[in-house]
């Protein structure tokens, strides 16, 4: 029996990951910015929203299909784009890609990938390939990978605005007693997950690195693993013109990622955004920040029709994803329960993932008396003025 069998829910995958992982690599995977409020926020917000059902519609057969981007998608999710996931398991981001080929979904590789973005799209064919980018001060460093992601066959361009200063994620800085340096606490730790470490620097593979960024690498800074270049690199003062930029470079779809406002997603469709990601940074940056749930049907009502919204940050269910697509959103971007599905057993583990979600997601369909993903509809959910959080369960996060 694998212990995959076991897993009912992604809070299940979380606990089977929490077993194999050292506890470093899964603080990194679940750290929230100083008192975490935001994190644990993304979680309790799906609690002020209520179903309301429709009764005897005939919903026994269903479909998920949608629209993302003007090309078919059989889920409406999205892998999101996470950073150092080799980190979890041996080429993670590849199998995160083949995980999405095979479902049929768009994948995002994160600028911070452990592989590189021509590796990955090579990896797996039938792949929707979008590629997320960090901006750096070096105006040529960004025209290369924007270059790179061009000739790799990126159909959509994912720019992500609301990291250029880092959180304060405390809780993952104390596993290290300096940049990319573990505390001696943390390698015996991580001495205890044997299978985790033949598998992640097991014969001649050696500690993943940035392989989107490599190349870029002076010699100091691959001493360094990369931590020097991306703290001293990356371009702290982003504008709207660094936006405009982007849509005179970049030739087919573009995103921008980092959105909460109203104001601010009118402006980025004005200057040439295909879709805006409703996000928080599944609460790893800013402390006390609203949930993207929280203003959804604001930006919705806003410029709903002139663009796709897609979203992130807490996502656990399908029933979550129920309430964001009744509300406006187009498609959920999955980060954290791919990733604990990735930590627990690999590409195994990732297609378990999508299934629990997919499942729950035709189950919360079915029970609403709605067949398909365009019947949903505002009238589904009801947002209640008060709600209380009795959740102690440590599910948080993007």
């Amino acid at each position: 029996m694998s212990c995959l069998d076991s897993a009912l829910n992604i809070e299940d995958l979380r606990r089977l990951a929490h077993r194999r992982v050292p506890a470093f690599a899964m603080a990194y995977v679940e750290a929230g910015a100083e008192d975490r409020v935001s994190l644990q926020h993304n979680r309790d917000v799906f609690r002020r929203w209520q179903f309301v059902p429709d009764a005897l519609i005939d919903a026994e057969h269903r479909s998920l299909g949608v629209d993302i981007l003007g090309a078919p998608a059989e889920r409406p999710f999205i892998v999101a784009p996470t950073g150092f996931n080799g980190m979890l398991y041996h080429r993670a981001d590849v199998l995160l890609a083949q995980a999405a080929a095979q479902a049929g979904i768009p994948f995002t590789l994160s600028t911070m990938s452990n592989a590189a973005m021509e590796e990955v799209a090579q990896a797996a064919p039938g792949l929707r390939f979008w590629y997320q980018l960090y901006m750096f001060k070096d105006a040529g460093i960004n025209r290369d990978l924007v270059r790179r992601a061009d000739a790799a066959g990126s159909e959509a361009l994912v720019f992500t605005v609301d990291c250029q200063h880092f959180g304060n994620r405390e809780n993952e800085r104390r596993y290290f007693r300096g940049p990319m340096q573990l505390s001696l606490k943390s390698m015996l730790n991580a001495a205890c997950h044997p299978s985790w470490a033949a598998n992640i620097v097991g014969g001649a593979r050696g500690v993943p690195g940035f392989g989107n960024l490599a190349g870029y690498f002076s010699a100091e800074d691959r001493a360094g693993r990369g931590s020097r270049f991306i703290a001293e690199k990356l371009h702290m003062g982003l504008r709207w013109a660094d936006l405009e930029w982007l849509r005179e470079t970049w030739p087919r779809k573009l995103v921008v990622k980092g959105i909460l406002t109203a104001a601010d997603a009118r402006r980025a469709i004005r200057l040439g955004a295909d879709a805006v990601v409703l996000t928080n940074h599944g609460g790893r940056q800013l402390d006390g920040c609203v949930s993207p749930m929280d203003v959804l049907e604001e930006i919705h009502a806003a410029c709903g029709n002139e663009a796709e919204i897609f979203i992130d940050s807490g996502f656990r269910r399908g029933t979550d994803i129920a309430k964001a697509l009744a509300l406006g959103a187009q498609a959920v971007m999955l980060g954290r329960p791919l990733l604990y599905g990735a930590g627990a057993a690999g590409r195994a583990g990732i297609d378990k993932a999508l299934d629990i979600l997919t499942s729950e997601l035709s189950r919360t369909l079915a029970q609403l008396g709605v067949a398909n993903i365009a019947g949903l509809e505002k009238r589904h959910v009801r947002r209640q003025p008060f709600f209380r959080s009795d959740d102690t369960s440590g599910e948080t996060g993007q």
